[in-house]
């Protein structure tokens, strides 16, 4: 092993063991700093000796290849933290990315969807499917995911234990292990109840066959045990077929935004919704407050004084209705 992958090596396992980085954040670290360390070595240098206008280099290599600039600044981010390892590992004795300053993130508001568009999701799910059983699945993963907002890794690797006894909070572990309750509503408890009882029944068949028990609510039989990331992306594609809703707007992520996005039209407060989220920083939640505008506008104009006066002047009609 050379030092360069020596480097990232110890990096990773340092972050999955004092950090507690998630699999999918150190798979994310492990892309990005190998793309780094592979230019690094076609550049004929080496991590040691780097300096800081090499690493200004790399991000110009990176800008060249058409990379988006939420990419480059993760990559950046990422040969920080590497650099901030080294230096506190005494692997080198000074760090050469302290100073240099990022693209940043483009500000973009997320993609959602209506509601009108999720309640026709959530009708189309229970129609989709070769039997009873992945019907009767599917219904359950989008009302759950809608009622939740849960990240689609932490949906599909629900634990079984976690949803038995008809649930009115399901415990969720997220980032780094941490873990958070979040409420069911009313139709997602039905969905979960009526998939745990095929669950169930499909729990005794195994034993009656001498197998072990499946330890996930959306048991499959891959390498994970679970239904995947990338099957749930498809089926979800598929029901927004079912569902006449543009399945260039529909992924697992759309909907936890569209939780976000709805609660927060209809009164929720943000710091509620940055812990149903799971977010660490509230400054994260933060990018759903565009949808507090047009809610704002609909307060002054049933509530203020003034408008109501032209209220009564119109005839009950707004000024923006009378136009």
């Amino acid at each position: 092993m050379n030092a360069a992958a020596r480097w990232v090596n110890l990096f990773l396992e340092a972050q999955a063991a004092e950090v507690g980085a998630a699999r999918n954040t150190l798979l994310a670290y492990a892309r990005d700093l190998n793309d780094f360390v592979d230019w690094v070595s076609n550049q004929q240098l080496s991590l040691e000796t780097l300096s800081q206008a090499d690493i200004d280099r790399y991000l110009i290599h990176c800008d060249a290849q058409g990379l988006a600039r939420a990419t480059r600044a993760r990559r950046l981010s990422a040969i920080r933290q590497l650099y901030r390892f080294a230096f506190d590992e005494r692997l080198r004795a000074d760090n050469p990315a302290i100073r240099i300053k990022g693209p940043g993130k483009a500000q973009r508001l997320p993609k959602t969807l209506s509601e009108d568009e999720v309640n026709r999701l959530l009708d189309s799910a229970p129609a989709h499917g070769r039997t009873a059983s992945e019907r009767c699945r599917n219904a359950c993963l989008i009302a759950l995911l809608y009622a939740t907002g849960m990240r689609v890794s932490e949906l599909v690797s629900l634990p079984l234990a976690a949803a038995r006894g008809d649930p009115r909070m399901i415990l969720v572990r997220g980032k780094g292990g941490k873990e958070r309750m979040v409420p069911l509503s009313p139709p997602a408890r039905a969905a979960l109840a009526n998939w745990l009882a095929i669950r169930e029944a499909e729990e005794s068949t195994r034993r009656a066959k001498g197998l072990q028990p499946a330890p996930y609510l959306f048991a499959s039989g891959g390498a994970t045990g679970h239904l995947t990331r990338h099957r749930f992306y498809n089926l979800i594609k598929e029901i927004s077929v079912k569902a006449h809703v543009d399945p260039d707007k529909v992924t697992p992520h759309t909907l936890r935004h569209a939780f976000a996005t709805h609660l927060l039209a209809n009164g929720a407060d943000l710091r509620v919704i940055q812990t149903l989220l799971g977010h660490a920083d509230v400054a994260t939640t933060e990018i759903y407050t565009h949808v507090l505008e047009a809610r704002l506008q609909a307060l002054v104009q049933e509530h203020h004084p003034l408008a109501q006066a032209a209220r009564r002047k119109t005839g009950g009609k707004t000024s923006s209705e009378g136009q």
